[in-house]
């Protein structure tokens, strides 16, 4: 019998007993509460990582996890509506929380995070490194969905696209039209990739890299399908079920 839901959060104590014996893939869908310019909600991390998760779920046979919806978030800190965790915050609530997710039984994770910041996927991967340092017997993959929405750049979007920008607006777009304002600023970083620190206001004066003047759904939907269909690949060739 199927289960009535894909979401964990969804599912009673016994039912999700149950799922876990069939040696599910689970995911954690980790967002950020971030400016994205004044066009995209500052929950754009935590709306594209959950739908990703609840379709690659409903294909590869898994289950989702309650989302981790702050992040590290240095780069946009300045910016009204953000919250910045620290590195070490991040580290060990990931930690924590995978640690639970191996001793109830799950073997097949995946850490599948909105927000790409540098800092806050070391910090996910730092936390998943300790949850298996700690003993677990499970496999686990972290990355961002964004690994994938960027192979994009330079053929359906500038290769200077970037946050807020193109690419992810017409996500958003394609994702959850209503939240998507119609001002959307271009937003050309200037900051050298060398220079440690945040960013400046000269450097950074709007939370967006990039032009979303002609995001457009249809994309949004070109980057989705992608963005699926290479989740399923890297899922099916490292977190395949291993015989018993």
């Amino acid at each position: 019998m199927s289960p009535r839901s894909l979401w964990v959060g969804e599912l009673d104590s016994r039912e999700w007993e149950q799922e876990l014996r069939r040696d599910p893939l689970v995911i954690l869908p980790v967002g950020a509460l971030e400016a994205h310019g004044p066009h995209l909600p500052l929950s754009a991390d935590q709306i594209q990582a959950e739908r990703t998760a609840s379709d690659l779920a409903r294909t590869e046979a898994g289950f989702v996890l309650p989302s981790l919806n702050y992040g590290v978030c240095r780069g946009a800190r300045r910016f009204p509506g953000t919250v910045a965790l620290s590195l070490e915050t991040l580290a060990r609530l990931t930690r924590e929380i995978l640690a639970e997710v191996v001793r109830m039984g799950a073997r097949r994770i995946l850490v599948l995070s909105g927000h790409a910041e540098a800092p806050h996927m070391a910090a996910l991967r730092e936390g998943a490194d300790g949850a298996l340092r700690d003993g677990a017997s499970a496999r686990v993959l972290v990355l961002s969905d964004y690994d994938f929405v960027y192979e994009l750049r330079g053929t359906e979007a500038p290769a200077t696209d970037g946050h807020a920008g193109l690419l992810e607006t017409s996500r958003v777009l394609a994702l959850a039209p209503e939240l998507v304002r119609d001002v959307r600023p271009a937003g050309p970083s200037r900051r050298s990739r060398f220079r440690v620190g945040d960013p400046t206001a000269e450097e950074w004066p709007e939370s967006v890299i990039g032009d979303p003047g002609a995001a457009s759904a249809e994309l949004g939907r070109k980057v989705q399908e992608h963005v699926l269909g290479r989740l399923g690949e890297v899922v099916r060739s490292e977190l395949a079920r291993q015989a018993a």
